[in-house]
């Protein structure tokens, strides 16, 4: 699913547009968020594609959810 990311003044946060929903990043995998899995506020829990730590947000990505 195409999620769109962006950083906050309280975090990361993802917003997912066919679910009409963004939710706070409240736990990540690896620190450079990307290549893993993070969990949303909602509970769920998604697979990121592997980018570099520096790559500017916000951006969409393709992400599995899990």
């Amino acid at each position: 699913m195409k999620v769109m990311i962006r950083k906050t003044a309280t975090g990361h946060s993802a917003y997912v547009a066919k679910k009409d929903l963004e939710e706070l990043i409240v736990e990540m995998e690896n620190p450079a968020l990307w290549g893993g899995k993070v969990t949303l506020a909602n509970g769920w829990q998604l697979e990121l594609p592997a980018m570099a730590a520096d790559t500017p947000l916000p951006i969409t990505v393709e992400a599995r959810k899990l």
